[in-house]
């Protein structure tokens, strides 16, 4: 029993270091992966940004519903 795992270690093993060495040297796959983390960079700037508008806009509704309560 513990051989059929040490093997199937094995071979998963080796077909991993395959399919990494593959990816790795091969140009389309390179080029997906900096597309695809520079596509990841913008959206969270942009979900930075949005979060930022959305705290000084509950900010700007905060005070004027403080403003409101004093009237």
């Amino acid at each position: 029993m513990a051989g059929g795992n040490f093997l199937g270690r094995i071979i998963s093993y080796v077909v991993n270091e395959l399919v990494v060495e593959g990816l790795a040297n091969n140009p389309t796959f390179q080029r997906f992966a900096v597309r695809t983390s520079k596509n990841l960079e913008e959206l969270s700037t942009k979900a930075t940004q949005a979060r930022e508008e959305l705290v000084e806009q509950l900010k700007d509704v905060t005070k004027n519903v403080d403003s409101f309560k004093r009237q």
